[in-house]
């Protein structure tokens, strides 16, 4: 039997380094820039937001031994039960996230994350969720493709639905959409933005693509960016939600905080198209401040 609102979050953590070039970037010599480091990691940013707006939340991940107890400190400031593994041999991830405007370049060292163990993640706190969330990154990694598999198989069992936030067009591109695809099948909730979205239907039109991703998973909510989010249900008509302008200081973090108020909104019972609602004034929050996690 499921607890009502409780809500487990598995999947990266990161060391994010952000640079806001001063400048347009010259190659072979310096171009000054503002560098700061932030805890990260989209299913670890996602869990603090959970946290900061109340959710009861629980995170898995894993990192670098030597970072085990700043990255437990960092989640459970937001009110996050944090289960982190210790990697000996691996460091934890890092992201060199470079900002400019709303645009972001990510390089990536996905370090300890490769090889944590989803089947680690306990059946009897699965059972007792209402929710379950996790990005593309965890599935991409070879050692835990056929774990994927499982673990939506073991939430489903119990009556928890499975949310998926496919994370990253490139990877998705990379990897084979049909595989990915395949390794998603049974979830209940898809979160892409634009470019996933396009890159998964295999449709250009991001209204007929959203359509098309509501035939393999009942609520598919893509996010726009300026232009707001769509809200698509199986067999229903699309809604569309605009967002306000704000002042964007870094968008990093924005999908990861409104992964966060969407499922705190349907965990309180809010209808999607409501809870994609709650989740714009959160991503909005977000995107005002450096870093993708609460200030």
């Amino acid at each position: 039997m499921t607890t009502k609102g409780t809500i487990v979050v598995v999947g990266d953590v990161i060391d994010d380094i952000i640079v806001r070039p001063q400048s347009p970037i010259r190659t072979d010599t310096d171009t000054p820039a503002l560098i700061e480091r932030h805890p990260g990691g989209s299913s670890a940013n996602t869990a603090a937001w959970l946290g900061h707006i109340g959710a009861n939340v629980h995170f898995f991940g894993q990192v670098g031994e030597a970072d085990n107890a700043r990255h437990t400190r960092e989640l459970e400031r937001f009110g996050v039960e944090a289960h982190l593994q210790s990697d000996t041999e691996r460091s934890t991830g890092t992201i060199v996230i470079i900002v400019e405007g709303e645009k972001r370049t990510m390089l990536t060292d996905r370090g300890a994350n490769v090889i944590f163990d989803l089947d680690s993640v306990p059946q009897d706190l699965i059972a007792i969720a209402e929710y379950l969330h996790f990005t593309g990154h965890t599935i991409i990694d070879e050692p835990k493709r056929e774990s994927v598999v499982r673990l939506i198989e073991r939430a489903s069992a119990h009556g928890v639905t499975v949310s998926i936030d496919p994370a990253s067009a490139g990877f998705i591109t990379d990897f084979g959409v049909a595989e990915f695809l395949r390794l998603c099948d049974g979830a209940h909730i898809l979160r892409p933005n634009e470019d996933e979205a396009r890159v998964l239907s295999g449709i250009d039109d991001i209204e007929a693509a959203t359509v098309k991703l509501t035939e393999l998973f009942p609520l598919v909510v893509t996010t726009c960016g300026r232009d707001g989010v769509i809200v698509g249900q199986y067999g229903e008509a699309l809604v569309h939600i605009p967002v306000e302008p704000v002042d964007v200081a870094d968008p990093t973090g924005a999908g990861d905080s409104f992964n966060a108020g969407l499922l705190a909104g349907l965990a309180r019972g809010l209808t999607p198209v409501d809870a994609a609602r709650a989740a714009v004034i959160v991503a909005a929050e977000a995107v005002t401040a450096v870093g993708a996690r609460p200030a």
